[in-house]
């Protein structure tokens, strides 16, 4: 499993994709623009374990956004300049329990003001231009363990309720390197003008190393990035390939190290346990006496973890796009694989019926053609006009970032038809979407966070067998993505993480914490259904059922989703039992 390998794809809700236009140009001048939506709108997606390099981790997802979308910025709902207003300080802590030796944390003001200055990427400065938003800083230990120490802060965006308010309804979308700033900001003009909005303050927090929270993970720059990308290491599993995935893996922990602020000490400190120690700072300086959340995607892992750790704190969760518990990565792997596999059966059948469609009009050869199409590019990648190649790895990394949204089943279309002509340029936006690249070439540390965050929460998996085992398993189970060569079996970047693993799979201890709503979709190309089926019971909690292809639904236009989580999230109440909504 190697850093950029099959292990694993970050996790993302698909409510913040980028979807893809094309404008009306001559053939071979097409210019591809990505239109951010907030989530209520099923564009984005999110991974669950990045991979590593090496063709052992081929392809891993994200679940979040309008990060992924480098061609062009998020636009919003109300993105008219706002006047400056002045700072305004709240100071509603401490609330409920407070761990020993971390008063000062849990008592803090919170000092909010416009949120121009927290923009750290095109989509924050689009998604932050509302006046109706507001940020702030919270500040929090670097090492729990140590509180007297060195501390770091954690950029937090609300949008307050417009109405008979509840409390704060705390969100993430996923990732994990996803922005729950730029996530909440897009969702809050959806929310608005409905019940939640009305009732509660959204608000959306970027997890420590990512976006506005400093100091940010820093591994690659981006001209490192774009060599990284034009490698063929992912694809080349012979004994001198897996020696080079191994050997840019070692590299890029060593990097991770060197360039990331208070080094090894902010690396070893920046799972998800942390993150929900700094969620319950957070609760308590919002003056929650108890949590309301909201998670998409790997989000879900935060929430869990949550619960776990505070129990008595929660108030209600929404989990969406479940990550399962008690797998370990290669299970989680295979399983997500087998999502993918699913969703491009269902892309292919969607193409077929289309007298356009680049794979042929018979469904049952789908996989064939596309593999036809997009093998050819291990030995002669495509030039796109800027510099820059198409790769093997770019056009099924552009492949699964369409198959997160049924909405970018058509961009996804057009460019392999584009590819059959020789040009790459939709692909390529894809997969630019995909590592948050922007139009100036510049990336979101988004990429180098997953890495991170996926080394220090999950063991490392350094057996061989283990790990060639489950690359062929992989090939099984989403065969368009089989690049026709023999899988090698690179360790990934995890192997030579320089700090130990935090976490491990394992069944949650939730005595005590009330019922949450976990929602689950069928043909989740991400978090496979069965996921969210195991974290419900888990969780004691209520399973709701969408039957439909795309990862996360809920606050993304499905009514009966939507009002069973309103529901749910206002009043406690949760569905009956067997619950299942149809796509709309």
């Amino acid at each position: 499993m190697n850093r950029r390998s099959r292990f694993p794809i970050r996790l993302i809700s698909a409510g913040t994709l980028g979807l893809l236009s094309l404008s009306n140009r001559p053939p071979g001048n097409e210019v591809v623009v990505v239109v951010c939506s907030p989530p209520g709108w099923h564009d984005h997606a999110v991974p669950l374990l990045q991979r590593a390099r090496s063709r052992t981790a081929r392809v891993v997802v994200l679940i979040g956004i309008c990060l992924l979308t480098p061609l062009a910025a998020c636009t919003s709902e109300h993105s008219s300049t706002p006047e400056a207003e002045p700072n305004q300080t709240e100071s509603r802590g401490p609330v409920g329990p407070v761990p020993a030796g971390l008063d000062k944390f849990y008592a803090q003001p919170l000092t909010w003001g416009e949120c121009a200055p927290y923009a750290t990427s095109d989509d924050a400065k689009s998604a932050f231009g509302s006046q109706d938003l507001q940020c702030a800083r919270l500040t929090v230990p670097l090492d729990y363990a140590n509180p007297q120490g060195d501390t770091i802060t954690i950029g937090v965006l609300r949008h307050k309720a417009t109405g008979n308010r509840i409390g704060a309804l705390v969100m993430n979308p996923g990732g994990p390197g996803a922005s729950g700033m730029v996530a909440a900001a897009s969702l809050s003009s959806q929310m608005s003008n409905s019940e939640l909005g009305q009732r509660f303050d959204l608000v959306g927090f970027d997890p420590r190393g990512i976006g506005a929270s400093e100091p940010e993970v820093n591994c690659l720059t981006d001209s490192e990035r774009d060599a990284d990308r034009e490698k063929d290491l992912d694809t080349d599993g012979s004994p001198e390939g897996v020696a080079k995935q191994e050997a840019d893996s070692k590299d890029f922990a060593t990097k991770c190290a060197q360039r990331t602020d208070h080094g090894t000490a902010m690396l070893a400190n920046l799972g998800t346990r942390d993150v929900a120690k700094d969620m319950d700072v957070l609760r308590s300086a919002l003056g929650e006496q108890k949590l309301t959340y909201l998670g998409y995607s790997y989000g879900t892992r935060i929430g869990y973890t949550y619960a776990e750790a505070f129990p008595g704190n929660v108030r209600a969760m929404v989990l969406d796009g479940a990550l399962d518990p008690n797998e370990d990565e290669t299970e989680s792997l295979v399983n997500q694989g087998a999502g993918f596999g699913k969703a491009f059966t269902e892309f292919g059948k969607w193409c077929a019926a289309r007298q356009d469609c680049a794979l042929g009009n018979d469904a049952a050869n789908a996989t064939k053609a596309y593999q036809d199409l997009v093998r050819p590019l291990i030995d002669n990648p495509v030039n796109i006009g800027d510099g820059r190649k198409l790769t093997f790895d770019d056009a099924t990394l552009g492949t699964i970032q369409a198959l997160y949204s049924q909405q970018l089943w058509e961009p996804l279309n057009t460019g392999l038809n584009e590819l059959k002509r020789g040009r790459g340029t939709t692909l390529m936006a894809l997969a630019d979407q995909y590592n948050e690249r922007d139009q100036q070439g510049h990336y979101s540390n988004t990429q180098d966070a997953f890495t991170a965050i996926r080394c220090v929460d999950d063991p490392r998996v350094t057996d061989k067998n283990e790990i060639l085992n489950a690359e062929n398993q992989y090939d099984q189970v989403a065969p368009f993505l089989d690049d026709g060569r023999p899988n090698g079996a690179a360790l990934d970047a995890c192997a030579y993480w320089p700090v130990p693993n935090t976490s491990e799979p394992h069944e949650p201890k939730v005595s005590g914490v009330p019922p949450v709503l976990v929602i689950s979709t069928t043909n989740d190309p991400a978090t496979p259904y069965e996921a969210g089926v195991n974290l419900a019971k888990a969780m004691n909690g209520a399973l709701l059922t969408f039957e439909g292809t795309q990862h996360t639904v809920f606050l993304q236009g499905n009514s009966c989703v939507d009002d069973a989580g309103t529901a749910y999230l206002v009043d406690g109440t949760l569905p009956a039992a067997g619950k299942r909504c149809a796509a709309q």
